[in-house]
Protein backbone atom coordinates (compact mmCIF):
# COMPACT_ATOMS: atom_id res chain seq x y z
CA UNK A 1 0.00 0.00 0.00
CA UNK A 2 1.50 3.43 -0.80
CA UNK A 3 2.15 5.72 1.30
CA UNK A 4 -0.29 9.10 1.16
CA UNK A 5 1.79 11.27 3.31
CA UNK A 6 2.99 14.75 1.75
CA UNK A 7 6.62 13.87 1.91
CA UNK A 8 6.44 11.32 -0.28
CA UNK A 9 5.29 13.26 -2.95
CA UNK A 10 7.98 15.68 -2.71
CA UNK A 11 9.42 17.22 -4.65
CA UNK A 12 7.12 17.17 -7.38
CA UNK A 13 7.52 16.21 -10.52
CA UNK A 14 4.47 17.61 -13.21
CA UNK A 15 4.60 20.44 -15.20
CA UNK A 16 0.46 20.85 -13.93
CA UNK A 17 1.50 20.74 -10.70
CA UNK A 18 4.04 22.84 -10.50
CA UNK A 19 2.21 25.31 -12.31
CA UNK A 20 -0.71 24.91 -9.73
CA UNK A 21 1.93 24.94 -6.98
CA UNK A 22 3.00 28.28 -8.59
CA UNK A 23 -0.73 29.68 -8.76
CA UNK A 24 -1.43 28.16 -5.13
CA UNK A 25 1.93 30.82 -4.08
CA UNK A 26 0.72 33.64 -6.57
CA UNK A 27 -2.68 33.65 -4.46
CA UNK A 28 -0.74 33.04 -0.98
CA UNK A 29 1.60 35.97 -1.91
CA UNK A 30 -1.65 38.56 -2.65
CA UNK A 31 -3.28 37.65 0.30
CA UNK A 32 -0.62 38.19 2.46
CA UNK A 33 0.32 41.36 1.26
CA UNK A 34 -3.48 42.80 1.52
CA UNK A 35 -3.48 41.15 5.50
CA UNK A 36 -0.08 43.49 5.76
CA UNK A 37 -1.45 46.80 4.11
CA UNK A 38 -4.43 46.34 6.55
CA UNK A 39 -2.63 46.28 9.71
CA UNK A 40 -4.10 47.99 12.71
CA UNK A 41 -5.57 50.85 10.95
CA UNK A 42 -9.62 50.27 10.32
CA UNK A 43 -9.47 49.46 6.34
CA UNK A 44 -11.48 47.33 4.16
CA UNK A 45 -9.75 45.25 1.75
CA UNK A 46 -11.27 46.58 -0.97
CA UNK A 47 -10.00 50.04 -0.75
CA UNK A 48 -6.33 48.45 -0.95
CA UNK A 49 -6.96 47.42 -4.46
CA UNK A 50 -8.84 50.83 -5.26
CA UNK A 51 -6.16 53.32 -3.87
CA UNK A 52 -3.69 51.13 -5.97
CA UNK A 53 -5.37 51.62 -9.05
CA UNK A 54 -5.85 54.99 -9.00
CA UNK A 55 -2.30 56.25 -7.61
CA UNK A 56 -0.89 53.68 -10.21
CA UNK A 57 -2.84 54.55 -13.02
CA UNK A 58 -3.18 58.27 -12.26
CA UNK A 59 -6.94 58.87 -12.63
CA UNK A 60 -9.43 58.67 -9.72
CA UNK A 61 -10.85 55.69 -11.59
CA UNK A 62 -12.68 54.57 -7.75
CA UNK A 63 -14.53 57.44 -5.80
CA UNK A 64 -12.68 57.52 -2.96
CA UNK A 65 -14.81 55.88 0.53
CA UNK A 66 -11.80 56.73 2.85
CA UNK A 67 -10.31 59.83 4.65
CA UNK A 68 -7.14 61.27 3.12
CA UNK A 69 -4.82 59.77 5.58
CA UNK A 70 -5.84 56.48 4.90
CA UNK A 71 -4.77 56.73 1.24
CA UNK A 72 -1.71 58.19 2.48
CA UNK A 73 -0.87 55.40 5.13
CA UNK A 74 -1.61 52.41 2.13
CA UNK A 75 0.15 54.34 -0.42
CA UNK A 76 2.85 56.33 0.71
CA UNK A 77 4.18 54.63 3.96
CA UNK A 78 3.34 50.61 3.90
CA UNK A 79 2.65 49.37 -0.02
CA UNK A 80 6.56 50.47 -1.02
CA UNK A 81 7.63 48.62 2.13
CA UNK A 82 5.79 45.40 1.02
CA UNK A 83 6.84 45.68 -2.58
CA UNK A 84 10.14 46.21 -1.30
CA UNK A 85 9.72 43.14 1.30
CA UNK A 86 8.56 41.23 -2.28
CA UNK A 87 12.22 42.38 -4.20
CA UNK A 88 14.22 41.98 -1.34
CA UNK A 89 13.19 38.14 -0.40
CA UNK A 90 13.22 37.28 -4.02
CA UNK A 91 16.87 38.56 -5.08
CA UNK A 92 18.35 37.33 -1.86
CA UNK A 93 16.78 34.05 -2.62
CA UNK A 94 17.97 34.33 -6.17
CA UNK A 95 22.03 35.40 -5.06
CA UNK A 96 21.61 32.05 -2.71
CA UNK A 97 20.74 29.95 -5.54
CA UNK A 98 23.88 30.96 -7.06
CA UNK A 99 26.33 31.10 -4.64
CA UNK A 100 25.20 27.55 -3.94
CA UNK A 101 25.43 26.41 -7.62
CA UNK A 102 28.99 28.28 -8.04
CA UNK A 103 30.08 26.45 -4.89
CA UNK A 104 28.12 22.98 -4.86
CA UNK A 105 27.47 23.71 -1.23
CA UNK A 106 24.59 24.18 0.57
CA UNK A 107 26.22 26.32 3.04
CA UNK A 108 26.92 29.08 0.99
CA UNK A 109 24.49 32.64 0.41
CA UNK A 110 25.62 35.92 0.16
CA UNK A 111 25.75 36.51 4.08
CA UNK A 112 27.95 33.75 4.47
CA UNK A 113 30.04 34.79 1.97
CA UNK A 114 30.48 37.94 3.24
CA UNK A 115 29.02 40.39 0.00
CA UNK A 116 26.11 41.93 2.35
CA UNK A 117 28.87 42.62 5.35
CA UNK A 118 30.98 43.73 2.53
CA UNK A 119 28.00 45.72 1.18
CA UNK A 120 27.04 47.13 4.79
CA UNK A 121 30.90 48.61 5.16
CA UNK A 122 30.96 50.62 1.92
CA UNK A 123 27.07 52.14 2.93
CA UNK A 124 28.41 53.13 6.55
CA UNK A 125 31.38 54.69 4.85
CA UNK A 126 29.56 56.47 2.52
CA UNK A 127 26.94 57.88 5.45
CA UNK A 128 29.82 58.48 7.92
CA UNK A 129 32.33 60.56 5.33
CA UNK A 130 29.89 61.73 2.64
CA UNK A 131 31.60 60.43 0.08
CA UNK A 132 30.29 60.04 -3.10
CA UNK A 133 27.83 63.23 -1.90
CA UNK A 134 27.75 64.73 -5.88
CA UNK A 135 24.89 61.85 -6.25
CA UNK A 136 22.50 62.48 -4.01
CA UNK A 137 21.05 59.56 -2.23
CA UNK A 138 22.36 57.46 -4.90
CA UNK A 139 26.30 57.68 -2.78
CA UNK A 140 24.93 55.19 -0.53
CA UNK A 141 24.07 52.80 -3.78
CA UNK A 142 27.23 53.12 -4.92
CA UNK A 143 29.12 52.52 -1.62
CA UNK A 144 27.37 48.85 -0.80
CA UNK A 145 28.07 48.09 -4.54
CA UNK A 146 31.47 48.65 -4.23
CA UNK A 147 32.18 47.43 -0.64
CA UNK A 148 30.28 44.02 -1.88
CA UNK A 149 32.75 44.14 -4.69
CA UNK A 150 35.69 44.41 -2.42
CA UNK A 151 34.14 41.49 -0.33
CA UNK A 152 33.74 38.90 -3.18
CA UNK A 153 37.42 39.96 -4.37
CA UNK A 154 38.89 39.49 -1.41
CA UNK A 155 37.15 35.59 -0.95
CA UNK A 156 37.52 34.72 -4.16
CA UNK A 157 41.67 35.43 -3.88
CA UNK A 158 42.01 34.01 -0.32
CA UNK A 159 39.78 30.90 -1.27
CA UNK A 160 41.70 30.37 -4.97
CA UNK A 161 44.30 27.52 -4.74
CA UNK A 162 46.52 26.76 -7.73
CA UNK A 163 43.79 28.74 -10.07
CA UNK A 164 40.71 26.57 -8.59
CA UNK A 165 38.64 27.78 -6.31
CA UNK A 166 37.20 25.36 -3.95
CA UNK A 167 33.79 25.37 -1.63
CA UNK A 168 34.93 24.65 1.47
CA UNK A 169 37.49 27.24 0.98
CA UNK A 170 35.41 30.38 -0.31
CA UNK A 171 32.72 29.85 2.15
CA UNK A 172 35.76 29.57 5.19
CA UNK A 173 36.95 32.80 3.26
CA UNK A 174 34.10 34.74 3.02
CA UNK A 175 33.02 34.12 6.66
CA UNK A 176 36.35 35.48 7.49
CA UNK A 177 35.97 38.46 5.69
CA UNK A 178 32.41 39.04 6.83
CA UNK A 179 33.88 38.71 10.05
CA UNK A 180 36.69 41.58 9.20
CA UNK A 181 34.08 43.89 7.28
CA UNK A 182 31.89 43.78 10.36
CA UNK A 183 34.20 44.70 13.19
CA UNK A 184 36.15 47.91 10.80
CA UNK A 185 32.05 49.21 10.50
CA UNK A 186 32.05 48.68 13.86
CA UNK A 187 35.35 50.67 14.76
CA UNK A 188 34.60 53.48 12.41
CA UNK A 189 30.79 53.98 14.09
CA UNK A 190 32.41 54.07 17.24
CA UNK A 191 35.57 56.05 16.37
CA UNK A 192 34.29 58.80 14.37
CA UNK A 193 32.83 61.97 15.93
CA UNK A 194 29.89 62.63 13.86
CA UNK A 195 25.97 63.08 14.94
CA UNK A 196 23.60 60.93 16.40
CA UNK A 197 21.72 60.58 13.38
CA UNK A 198 24.14 59.46 11.38
CA UNK A 199 25.48 56.86 13.82
CA UNK A 200 21.51 55.39 14.07
CA UNK A 201 21.60 55.14 10.22
CA UNK A 202 24.38 53.10 10.15
CA UNK A 203 23.32 50.89 12.50
CA UNK A 204 20.63 50.54 10.27
CA UNK A 205 22.32 49.11 7.32
CA UNK A 206 24.36 46.75 9.86
CA UNK A 207 21.37 45.05 10.95
CA UNK A 208 19.11 45.35 8.34
CA UNK A 209 15.22 47.47 7.92
CA UNK A 210 12.46 48.07 5.40
CA UNK A 211 11.74 50.77 7.31
CA UNK A 212 13.11 53.66 4.96
CA UNK A 213 11.33 52.01 1.95
CA UNK A 214 10.19 54.72 -0.40
CA UNK A 215 8.92 54.77 -4.06
CA UNK A 216 11.81 56.03 -5.44
CA UNK A 217 14.63 53.07 -3.78
CA UNK A 218 12.08 50.26 -4.90
CA UNK A 219 11.72 50.91 -7.90
CA UNK A 220 15.39 51.71 -8.37
CA UNK A 221 16.12 47.91 -6.69
CA UNK A 222 13.11 46.58 -8.81
CA UNK A 223 14.90 47.69 -12.01
CA UNK A 224 18.17 45.70 -11.34
CA UNK A 225 16.44 42.84 -9.96
CA UNK A 226 14.38 42.38 -12.84
CA UNK A 227 17.58 42.52 -15.08
CA UNK A 228 19.58 40.26 -13.10
CA UNK A 229 16.65 37.80 -12.73
CA UNK A 230 16.33 37.54 -16.30
CA UNK A 231 19.96 36.47 -17.21
CA UNK A 232 19.94 34.57 -13.99
CA UNK A 233 16.58 32.53 -15.50
CA UNK A 234 18.27 32.16 -19.01
CA UNK A 235 21.39 30.83 -16.99
CA UNK A 236 19.08 27.98 -15.48
CA UNK A 237 20.72 24.90 -18.06
CA UNK A 238 24.65 26.29 -16.88
CA UNK A 239 23.23 26.51 -13.47
CA UNK A 240 21.96 22.59 -13.60
CA UNK A 241 25.35 22.06 -15.24
CA UNK A 242 27.55 23.25 -12.41
CA UNK A 243 25.68 20.72 -10.20
CA UNK A 244 27.34 18.09 -11.84
CA UNK A 245 30.99 19.06 -11.15
CA UNK A 246 33.59 21.30 -12.98
CA UNK A 247 34.74 18.30 -15.21
CA UNK A 248 31.07 17.00 -16.09
CA UNK A 249 29.93 20.52 -16.83
CA UNK A 250 32.73 21.10 -18.98
CA UNK A 251 31.90 17.36 -20.87
CA UNK A 252 28.45 18.87 -21.50
CA UNK A 253 29.62 21.95 -22.99
CA UNK A 254 29.29 24.11 -20.57
CA UNK A 255 31.89 27.28 -20.60
CA UNK A 256 32.85 27.51 -16.92
CA UNK A 257 35.06 30.63 -17.80
CA UNK A 258 32.48 32.68 -18.18
CA UNK A 259 29.50 31.25 -16.29
CA UNK A 260 31.68 31.55 -12.57
CA UNK A 261 32.66 35.22 -13.38
CA UNK A 262 29.00 36.03 -15.21
CA UNK A 263 27.44 34.26 -11.67
CA UNK A 264 29.73 35.91 -9.21
CA UNK A 265 29.10 39.72 -11.47
CA UNK A 266 25.10 38.92 -10.74
CA UNK A 267 25.43 38.20 -7.29
CA UNK A 268 27.75 40.98 -6.23
CA UNK A 269 25.36 43.53 -8.06
CA UNK A 270 22.10 41.87 -7.04
CA UNK A 271 23.31 41.71 -3.20
CA UNK A 272 24.66 45.66 -3.24
CA UNK A 273 21.56 47.18 -4.70
CA UNK A 274 19.56 45.18 -2.04
CA UNK A 275 22.14 46.04 0.77
CA UNK A 276 21.94 49.70 -0.35
CA UNK A 277 18.05 50.00 0.55
CA UNK A 278 17.51 47.61 3.15
CA UNK A 279 20.91 46.94 5.05
CA UNK A 280 22.26 43.42 6.04
CA UNK A 281 19.46 40.49 6.33
CA UNK A 282 21.14 37.27 6.78
CA UNK A 283 19.79 34.07 6.14
CA UNK A 284 17.57 34.40 3.22
CA UNK A 285 19.65 33.22 0.70
CA UNK A 286 20.84 30.23 2.94
CA UNK A 287 16.95 28.94 3.63
CA UNK A 288 14.98 29.94 0.66
CA UNK A 289 16.15 27.75 -1.78
CA UNK A 290 16.59 24.84 1.08
CA UNK A 291 12.82 24.77 1.65
CA UNK A 292 11.63 25.47 -2.50
CA UNK A 293 14.04 22.83 -3.45
CA UNK A 294 11.97 20.33 -1.13
CA UNK A 295 8.89 21.52 -2.77
CA UNK A 296 9.80 21.85 -6.55
CA UNK A 297 13.02 19.79 -7.12
CA UNK A 298 16.86 20.83 -7.87
CA UNK A 299 15.91 21.99 -11.62
CA UNK A 300 16.66 25.60 -11.66
CA UNK A 301 14.29 26.30 -14.41
CA UNK A 302 11.46 25.52 -11.88
CA UNK A 303 13.66 26.51 -8.92
CA UNK A 304 14.68 30.27 -9.80
CA UNK A 305 10.55 31.04 -10.42
CA UNK A 306 9.48 29.29 -7.15
CA UNK A 307 12.37 30.85 -4.91
CA UNK A 308 11.41 34.58 -5.66
CA UNK A 309 7.89 33.45 -4.82
CA UNK A 310 8.45 32.12 -1.44
CA UNK A 311 11.46 34.47 -0.92
CA UNK A 312 9.31 37.43 -1.19
CA UNK A 313 6.60 35.89 0.67
CA UNK A 314 8.98 34.93 4.02
CA UNK A 315 9.91 38.66 3.82
CA UNK A 316 6.24 40.14 4.22
CA UNK A 317 5.93 37.51 7.17
CA UNK A 318 9.06 38.67 9.04
CA UNK A 319 8.89 42.33 8.02
CA UNK A 320 5.19 41.75 9.41
CA UNK A 321 6.81 40.37 12.51
CA UNK A 322 9.20 42.90 13.56
CA UNK A 323 6.69 45.34 13.26
CA UNK A 324 4.06 43.62 15.97
CA UNK A 325 6.10 41.84 17.97
CA UNK A 326 7.55 44.93 20.25
CA UNK A 327 4.46 47.35 18.51
CA UNK A 328 4.72 49.88 19.17
CA UNK A 329 8.48 49.89 18.85
CA UNK A 330 9.99 48.02 15.90
CA UNK A 331 12.25 45.08 15.92
CA UNK A 332 15.15 45.13 12.99
CA UNK A 333 14.07 42.30 10.34
CA UNK A 334 17.32 41.03 10.25
CA UNK A 335 16.78 39.94 13.56
CA UNK A 336 13.65 38.21 12.85
CA UNK A 337 15.52 36.31 9.47
CA UNK A 338 19.02 35.86 11.99
CA UNK A 339 16.13 34.11 14.21
CA UNK A 340 14.99 31.56 11.50
CA UNK A 341 18.04 31.27 9.30
CA UNK A 342 20.76 30.36 12.17
CA UNK A 343 18.69 27.73 13.92
CA UNK A 344 18.34 26.16 10.09
CA UNK A 345 22.18 26.78 9.71
CA UNK A 346 22.78 24.50 12.45
CA UNK A 347 20.41 22.00 11.09
CA UNK A 348 22.08 22.03 7.42
CA UNK A 349 25.84 21.80 9.31
CA UNK A 350 24.55 18.59 10.82
CA UNK A 351 22.71 17.05 8.07
CA UNK A 352 25.78 17.86 5.77
CA UNK A 353 27.88 15.99 8.52
CA UNK A 354 25.47 12.85 9.00
CA UNK A 355 26.04 12.67 5.10
CA UNK A 356 29.72 12.60 5.50
CA UNK A 357 29.99 9.85 7.86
Amino acid sequence: MKSLSLKNKLPITGKKVYVLYLFVFILIVIATIVASLLGSVDIKPSWVLKILVNNSTGKQIFTPEWKPNTESIIWTLRMPRVFMAIVVGGGLSLCGILMQALTKNSLADPYILGISSGASFGAVMVIMYGWFSFLGHYNIMLGASLGAIAAIFIAINVASIGGRITATQLILAGIAVAAIFGSFTNVIIYHTKTGSDKIRTALFWMIGSLSGATWGKMIYVAIIFAVCSVFIFFMYKSLDALLLGDDAAVTIGANLSKIKPLIIVLCTILTGAIVSVSGVIGFVGLIIPHITRSLVGPNHKRLIPASVLIGGLFMIVCDVISRVIVSPEELHIGIVTSIFGAPFFLYLVRKNKKAVR
